[in-house]
């Protein structure tokens, strides 16, 4: 599987509440996302564009691993996302569990997320409305394509819906190398 995704820095999120609104799109409520990045014991992860993380929103835990990105404008990559068992003590037991591994934490990134679906072009995007303390106000756009043969159509319907929400000037860093001041 494949994630197409942009990520936009805005000053507020209400002109695209209202935008959102105008498609008659509904948007969920706020919830808080904890996910804990990992660096790999044999190789930096840093250097080679990848990413291992676990995020905890309530008691449901998810297992990422993002490949390098595969061009350089959008954060197109490689994913593998698993969902781990319901409970409050999953994420500090796979933390464990990747530590004993040799797998070190290099970051947390804490956001208040809402989210919205928006049919556009025959594809329903991923809308996510995010507040990264102290990062600010940011709109991710996101798809997921299982060929590669569907990237380019799956970013031209990211860009086309970008324009209509008015959003510009794309953020092509994950949040953890925004607070970490890397590329």
């Amino acid at each position: 599987m494949y994630e197409v995704e942009q990520k936009f820095p805005v000053d507020q999120l209400t002109s695209i509440e209202a935008a959102l609104a105008k498609l008659e799109v509904p948007i969920s409520e706020e919830r808080i996302e904890v996910d804990l990045y990992f660096n790999h014991p044999g190789r930096d992860f840093a250097q080679t564009d990848e990413a291992l993380r676990i995020r905890q929103v309530e008691d449901r835990c998810r297992i990422t691993y993002k490949g390098p990105k595969i061009d350089p404008t959008t954060k197109t990559r490689r994913e593998i996302d698993l969902e781990l068992p319901t409970g409050s003590k999953t994420f500090s037991e796979w933390n464990l569990l990747l530590d004993a591994l040799g797998f070190r934490p290099v970051g947390e990134v804490r956001k208040i997320r809402r989210k919205a679906w928006v049919d556009w072009e025959g594809k329903k995007i991923e809308v996510s409305l995010d507040r990264v303390d102290p990062l600010g106000s940011f709109v991710e756009l996101e798809l997921i394509v299982a060929d590669e043969n569907d990237l380019e159509p799956a970013k031209a319907r990211l860009a086309s819906l970008a324009k209509h929400l008015n959003l510009k000037q794309s953020e092509r860093r994950s949040y953890l190398g925004l607070l970490l001041g890397g590329d």
